[in-house]
Parts: structure tokens; C-alpha cells; sequence
């Protein structure tokens, strides 16, 4: 009879980590584990506070999942019922489906992807390098001091009051240096997002390639308004989650930001990877902040996107578990 379990994780952070609607400087994630006949399989769920998710949730849905019946699982299509009539979060939907894909390729002899039906990921993967939010006189400083050069792309967290100073500061300490700015749903109104574009574009040195959702998810009629403005290519991320409606998306974004802590699951992460390329989209695959656990996770089905930001684990002071390495800014799945 296969035996799940879930466990707490408690990470420290790096530094704080500072985005346009909180800050924190650790982490509470969760490893969920089962083990069937002759395997085992490990996922890991990083609870989301914009969607409600708190590690208490967790904890309490996972409790709720064990009394309906979760040890008595051993397949995808009994874990799919089972999450049907006891839905959960994403964050814990995707730990659960996680560590029993792992188990289930285990038995099976073949790689998370190949069990998956995906192509095989690059030996090296390339991820993007996120700055937190911090004063623009300690940019510099922490660009130093991690080494922030080896990475082609930088992620910049940004909030409407400071961004653009911030945006400054990395160009005058990294000029050239292409980045990827995230509003995290910071401004309001197309008009404000363009105004902040337009002072961008003259910051020398500033070489701004993407624009990560500046405003909040509902705002979809200015999104229709900002899309066709915007000088740089617009990314979904808190606009979608599990469901999205792409015909939408499309006429308000350039791409899609897909983390599979809000896709639920391997499946639906897949599903929305494949459509946002149908509808010309850029595939980027992101995720939280997560150990090598997660970052694994998602290395499973790197083939899938065009852009990865998949440095979560770099954020996290004692990663715990080695599952991956980086080098020269790109990622290596530790073997064996």
C-alpha cells in the first residue's frame, strides 16, 4: 500500500527578498513523499501567499487529502479523483503529482521526461538571475557579490515608486547586461506602465529586453491598451495559474511566464507550455522560490520553453538537497 508523507521545510534566505508586495527573508516549503513497491518519489510545494497559499493551508489540506483516502493512491488517474473531490493548492497539487510522477518513472525504468512524453532537456540550461528589490546605492555591491556577470539574462524586481531609479543603478554597474524587468502587478494603468518604459528607454546603458506583468491580472482591458504600445515584449506570470484562456492572452501579452506551483501539476504545466507557443507566444519557464527539488522539477521540461528563470534555489542560503548545480549561469541535473 503506497505511504505519503509531507514534511516542512524551513529556508533561510540569502538575503531578503524584496518584491513589489512583500518581502521576506525565508521561506516554509514542504517535501511531499510516497512510496509504492520497490520505488519512492519526492515533490516539493512552495506555498504562494498572492494566491492564498500559507503553509498552514498546506499542512491542513494534506491532513484533509490522508482522511479521504490519499495512501490508498498508487496512480495518476486515482490521484486526478482524488484531487477532484478534495481540490487543494496549486503549490501541494504539484508536490503531490510531482513526487508520484517521480515514483511512477522509477518503476518504469526512464527519465521524468521521457515518462512524461516530453523532449529530452539541454545538459546545460541557461536561467535567469533575479535582483531583488533594494536601495540603488547597494546594487553594485550585490552585483559583485554574486556574481551577477555570469548570467546573460538579470530578472529585476521592481515597484512603481523606485523601479526606475533601481533600473539606473543596475545599468551604470552592468551596462549592457540585457534584463528582464518584473512589475510583480505593480502599476495600476497602461499610461503608467508606458510612462515608466519611455523614462527607461533613455537611462544609458539600459538594455531592457522584457517587461514581466506590470499590471494586476485583472486589468485586462489595459493590458489590451498596453500591449500594442509597449516597446518591449509583455510576460504573463501572476495572469495565469492553472487555467488560462490563450485567445485572451494573446491580445495581451507577447509571452507566457508558466511556474508549475501554479500550473498544479506536471500535466497542466505541459498543456500550458504547448499552448502558449500555438498562440505565438514566448515559452518561459519560471518558478518560486524553491530548493533543487523543485528546480529539478522544472529542468524536467525545459525543452519546452525559449527562457528559463528557474534560479529560485539560488535565493535559498543552505540548499538541502544538491539535486542541481550551477555553473556559468547555467543549470546541471546532478546525476544518479
Amino acid at each position: 500500500m503506497p505511504a505519503w508523507t509531507l514534511t516542512a521545510l524551513d529556508l533561510p534566505l540569502r538575503y531578503t527578498w524584496k518584491i513589489a508586495r512583500n518581502a521576506s527573508t525565508f521561506k516554509t516549503n514542504f517535501v511531499v513523499a510516497v512510496a509504492l513497491a520497490g520505488s519512492t518519489g519526492r515533490g516539493e510545494a512552495a506555498p504562494n501567499v498572492r494566491y492564498g497559499e500559507t503553509p498552514a493551508l498546506l499542512q491542513t489540506q494534506f491532513e484533509g487529502l490522508l482522511a479521504a483516502g490519499l495512501n490508498a493512491v498508487a496512480d495518476l488517474p486515482g490521484l486526478d479523483a482524488l484531487l477532484a473531490a478534495t481540490p487543494v493548492a496549486h503549490a501541494l497539487s504539484f508536490a503531490l503529482e510531482a513526487a508520484l510522477t517521480h515514483a511512477l518513472a522509477a518503476q518504469a525504468g526512464q527519465p521524468v521526461w521521457a515518462f512524461l512524453g516530453v523532449p529530452p532537456p539541454a545538459p546545460a540550461v541557461p536561467t535567469a538571475f533575479s535582483l531583488p528589490i533594494m536601495e540603488p546605492a547597494a546594487v553594485a555591491e550585490f552585483l559583485t557579490n554574486q556574481n551577477a556577470q555570469r548570467f546573460k539574462l538579470l530578472k529585476v524586481k521592481v515597484n512603481a515608486t523606485d523601479g526606475l531609479a533601481l533600473l539606473r543603478a543596475v545599468a551604470a554597474a552592468a551596462p549592457g547586461q540585457p534584463l528582464l524587468v518584473d512589475g510583480n502587478e505593480t502599476w495600476t494603468s497602461a499610461s503608467d506602465a508606458l510612462t515608466f518604459l519611455n523614462a527607461a528607454a533613455a537611462v544609458p546603458g539600459l538594455n531592457l529586453k522584457y517587461l514581466e506583468q506590470p499590471l494586476p491580472a485583472a486589468a485586462g482591458a489595459e493590458y489590451e491598451r498596453l500591449r500594442p504600445l509597449a516597446p518591449v515584449p509583455l510576460l504573463a506570470d501572476e495572469s495565469v495559474t492553472d487555467t488560462a484562456d490563450f485567445a485572451v492572452l494573446a491580445r495581451q501579452f507577447h509571452g507566457v511566464n508558466v511556474k508549475l506551483m501554479k500550473a498544479g501539476g506536471y500535466r497542466r504545466g505541459i498543456q500550458l507550455l504547448r499552448d502558449t507557443r500555438a498562440h505565438s507566444l514566448l515559452p518561459m519557464l519560471g518558478c518560486m522560490v524553491e530548493t533543487s527539488l523543485g528546480i529539478a522539477s522544472a529542468l524536467h521540461l525545459s525543452a519546452l520553453a525559449d527562457v528559463h528563470d528557474l534560479d529560485g534555489m539560488l535565493i535559498v542560503r543552505d540548499e538541502p538537497f544538491g539535486l542541481v548545480t550551477e555553473a556559468a549561469g547555467s543549470l546541471h541535473p546532478v546525476r544518479g
